[in-house]
C-alpha cells in the first residue's frame, strides 16, 4: 500500500492551492486527476480572483476595509444563506493565502485597473481593488508537461492555439487605429509564429491557463505526484476518519493511504447526471465544466455521510452561451462573459422578437433572466454591420476575418434587413422591427430607460470606452444585421458539500468529518449561488485550498494585524 501525507482528488486552482501549500510546508502530496489532461474548469477560465485587501490592492492606495466587504456579500447573498463564518475566514484569509502563493512562486497576479464589483451601486461595493488579473506565463517552464495541460476550445483562441488576455483583446480592436496597439499585436504573433515551429500550440499562456500552469510547475518542482487518468471509486475509513482512496488503474483496485488527508477539489457535478434534477428546465442547457466534473466527488463524500448543501437561489454560477455544431458532429462551446454583450450595437431578444434583459448586466444575471420565462430560453443576440466589424459576436471575429464559414455553419446569422433576419430566426418581423426601432430612438443618446443598459459602471467598463456618450449603446443602423442564438449554461456548480471555515467536510450530525476537505466547487460555496464579482469562484478556491492544507499541517492561519 502506497502512502503520502495528502491525497488531492482534482486538478484545478483549489486543488493546486492545498497542494503547493502541503508541498512548501513539506508535505508529500499526490494528485489524482481523472482525465488526460490537468487543470479542470480552472484552465479555461478568465483566471481573475475577487479578494479584499491584498498587497496589490494596498501598493495601489485601495486598501478594502473588511466590514465593506462583509456588508457587500450580505446584501448580495441575503440574509438567509450569509454564512458568517464562511466569509469571516474568506476575507480575513484570503490576502494571507495569496500573499503565502505568490512568494513561494505559486500565482502571479496584478490589480485591474478598473473592474467593478457586478452590483457596483450596493452598499459595500467598489470599482477598483478587489479584482485581480492572472500575469502572463511562459508554458515552456511546464516541460514535458505542457502537453497535458489542458488547452482552452478553440474558440478562445486565436488563429488555432494563441491565448489572449483581456488587455490583449482591447489591442487587437484598436490596432488599425493605435501604433502602441499595432505594436503589442505584432510582437504576440511573432511569438506565436516561433512557437508554432516546436510546439503545439502557443506558449504564451494568459488567464486560467497561465494560473495552472504556474501553480503545477512550483508544485511539481516541490515533489508533486500527478497522476492522470485515474477514477477514485471509494474513500477508506478507519474509526470515522478518512485515511485514503481506493482507485482504480489498469482494471486493477489500489488501496492508497493519506497520512493527513484527502481533498476533494474535482469541480463539482455540472457535467453529470444528477446536474439536471438542481436546474430549472429549459429547452437546452450547456455547461462550460468538462465532462470529467461529473459529480464523483460529490458521491465520493455522500458515501461516507457528508453533509451537502440545501436548494440554493442558484445551485450553479449561470452564463449564455452559444453552440458550433461542426459537419463531424462535434460542437464548441463559447460562454458569452465579456466581448459582446455590453458592447454599443448589440441587443438580446427573446423568441417573441423583443428585449428582456440588460445586456451589460453579468453573464450570471444575464443568464437567469433568460431562466425566468420559457420564451426567453433561447433568445438571441443581434448586431449591425459596424458592431459586427468592431467587436465580432460570439465565435464570429472582427474585422479584418471572414466569417462566411459560420454563416454556412449555421452558427451566425446573417441577413440584409431586420425582417429578412426575423424571418430566418422565425420571429414575427414587424415585433423585432419595432423592438429595434424602440432601442434605436434612445441609444442615439446613449440612453436606454428600458432596460438601463450601460446605466452603472460594471456596465459601462464592460462596454467600449471609446464610444460615446454612454460605452454600451449605440443604434443598430448598417446592413448586413447579424444574430446568433444563446442557450442557458453555466460556469460549474455552487451546491457542494458543507464544510467548516477550514474546509474540513461536515457530517449529517454537523461534525467535522476526520481526514476529509472539499473545496473549489465541490465546497458549498459561501456565495449561496450568487455572483457578487470577477473571480467569486477563484477567490475563495484559493483561500479555502489554502486554509486545508494549514489544517492539515496543524498550522493557523495568521491574523489580519499579524498579516499586515
Amino acid at each position: 500500500m502506497k502512502s503520502w501525507d495528502v491525497i488531492v482528488i482534482g486538478s484545478g486552482a483549489a486543488g493546486f492551492a492545498a497542494a503547493v501549500t502541503a508541498c512548501c510546508k513539506g508535505l508529500s502530496v499526490l494528485m489524482l486527476e481523472k482525465a488526460p489532461h490537468f487543470g479542470g474548469t480552472s484552465a479555461i477560465s478568465g483566471g481573475a480572483v475577487w479578494i479584499n485587501d491584498t498587497d496589490q490592492a494596498r501598493a495601489a492606495g485601495k486598501s478594502g476595509a473588511p466590514d465593506e466587504m462583509k456588508t457587500y456579500l450580505r446584501t448580495i447573498i441575503g440574509e438567509a444563506n450569509y454564512r458568517p463564518e464562511m466569509v469571516e475566514a474568506f476575507v480575513n484569509a484570503g490576502r494571507e493565502a495569496l500573499a503565502f502563493l505568490e512568494q513561494e512562486g505559486a500565482v502571479k497576479y496584478s490589480l485591474r485597473p478598473l473592474s467593478p464589483d457586478y452590483y457596483p451601486d450596493e452598499p459595500g461595493a467598489v470599482d477598483v481593488g478587489r479584482a485581480l488579473e492572472v500575469v502572463e506565463y511562459d508554458g515552456r517552464e511546464l516541460g514535458e508537461h505542457f502537453t497535458t495541460l489542458r488547452s482552452p476550445p478553440p474558440g478562445m483562441l486565436l488563429f488555432g492555439g494563441m491565448m489572449v488576455n483581456r488587455v490583449d483583446i482591447q489591442h487587437f480592436l484598436d490596432m488599425r487605429r493605435s501604433w502602441r496597439s499595432f505594436r503589442h499585436c505584432t510582437k504576440l504573433l511573432l511569438r506565436y509564429g516561433r512557437d508554432r515551429l516546436r510546439h503545439h500550440r502557443g506558449t504564451r499562456l494568459a488567464m486560467g491557463n497561465a494560473l495552472i500552469a504556474r501553480m503545477a510547475t512550483l508544485a511539481l518542482r516541490k515533489g508533486l505526484t500527478l497522476k492522470l487518468n485515474v477514477t477514485v471509486k471509494s474513500l477508506t475509513e478507519q474509526n470515522g476518519r478518512v485515511t485514503g482512496v481506493e482507485i482504480e488503474r489498469d482494471g486493477q483496485s489500489i488501496t492508497l493511504h493519506a497520512r493527513r488527508g484527502v481533498v476533494l477539489a474535482a469541480g463539482g457535478f455540472a457535467a453529470g447526471r444528477i446536474a439536471p434534477q438542481f436546474r430549472p428546465a429549459t429547452q437546452q442547457h450547456y455547461t462550460m465544466s468538462p465532462a470529467t466534473n461529473d459529480g464523483a466527488a460529490f458521491q465520493l463524500g455522500l458515501g461516507v455521510d457528508a453533509r451537502q448543501g440545501a436548494d440554493l437561489p442558484s445551485n450553479f454560477f449561470w452564463a449564455p452561451v452559444s453552440v458550433l455544431r461542426r459537419p463531424d458532429g462535434s460542437e464548441e462551446r463559447f460562454p458569452h462573459l465579456v466581448t459582446d454583450r455590453a458592447k454599443p450595437g448589440v441587443i438580446a431578444v427573446n423568441q417573441r422578437g423583443v428585449r428582456f434583459v440588460n445586456e451589460s448586466n453579468s453573464y450570471h444575471h444575464f443568464a437567469s433572466a433568460m431562466q425566468q420565462q420559457p420564451e426567453n430560453a433561447p433568445c438571441y443576440l443581434l448586431c449591425d454591420a459596424q458592431a459586427m466589424k468592431r467587436y465580432g459576436l460570439g465565435l464570429a471575429r472582427p474585422a479584418p476575418v471572414n466569417n462566411d464559414a459560420l454563416v454556412s455553419a449555421g452558427y451566425l446569422y446573417q441577413a440584409q434587413s431586420l425582417g429578412e433576419l426575423a424571418q430566418q430566426l422565425g420571429l414575427e418581423p414587424q415585433l423585432l422591427e419595432h423592438t429595434v426601432a424602440r432601442y434605436n430612438r434612445d441609444a442615439a443618446n446613449g440612453s436606454d430607460p428600458q432596460f438601463h443598459k450601460g446605466g452603472n459602471s460594471y456596465n459601462r467598463a464592460m462596454g467600449d470606452a471609446a464610444h460615446s456618450p454612454n460605452p454600451c449603446n449605440a443604434p443598430l443602423l448598417s446592413a448586413p444585421f447579424y444574430a446568433i442564438k444563446l442557450f442557458t449554461g453555466d460556469l460549474g456548480t455552487s451546491r457542494g458539500l458543507v464544510t467548516t471555515a477550514d474546509a474540513q467536510v461536515i457530517n449529517q450530525q454537523g461534525q467535522p468529518i476526520g481526514g476529509l476537505y472539499a473545496v473549489g466547487n465541490d465546497m458549498d460555496s459561501m456565495m449561496a449561488g450568487t455572483y457578487p464579482g470577477p473571480g467569486i469562484t477563484l477567490g475563495p478556491a484559493l483561500t479555502f485550498g489554502y486554509l486545508a492544507a494549514l489544517h492539515m499541517t496543524n498550522t493557523s492561519p495568521l491574523t489580519s494585524g499579524e498579516a499586515s
